[in-house]
């Protein structure tokens, strides 16, 4: 059985930033930064292409009507903590992207995201293995 090592936004990309119940925390990202708002309450800044892909593992889950955990590490700068959901069927999400261009989508990623949604930890971000098709979408 393969292990995965999860990595957390933070580490992959050193702006990510959380803002909950109005605060904010100052960021350094000068990329397509998205957001995954939860029930309105809780923004988390992503990466556009991380964005795109854990979109694709959340929306598999909710389709089969699970309910899990996801969860990050905060940005060093706003206190190195972490930050966990729960994603439920009945409670809102909103992916807003900051580009124009859906990223391609790595389907290695995608399973490897889908590997760590299934886990009694629930979903992490992970490193993205190389694509190994030649194909631009996936």
């Amino acid at each position: 059985m393969n292990t995965v090592t999860p990595l957390y936004p933070a580490q992959l990309f050193p702006g990510i930033r959380s803002t909950a119940y109005g605060l904010s925390y100052p960021t350094v990202w000068s990329g397509a930064v998205g957001k995954l708002t939860y029930n309105s309450m809780l923004t988390a800044d992503f990466d556009d292409r991380v964005l795109a892909h854990i979109q694709v593992v959340i929306g598999a889950k909710l389709r089969r009507g699970e309910a899990f955990y996801f969860s990050w590490r905060d940005d060093p700068k706003s206190g190195d903590g972490r930050s966990a959901i729960w994603i439920h069927p009945g409670i809102a999400l909103t992916f807003k992207y900051f580009g124009g261009r859906a990223p391609s989508l790595n389907r290695g990623w995608i399973d490897a995201l889908m590997t760590t949604a299934n886990s009694s930890a629930g979903l992490q971000i992970v490193p993205e293995p190389p694509n190994l098709t030649n194909d631009p979408k996936g």
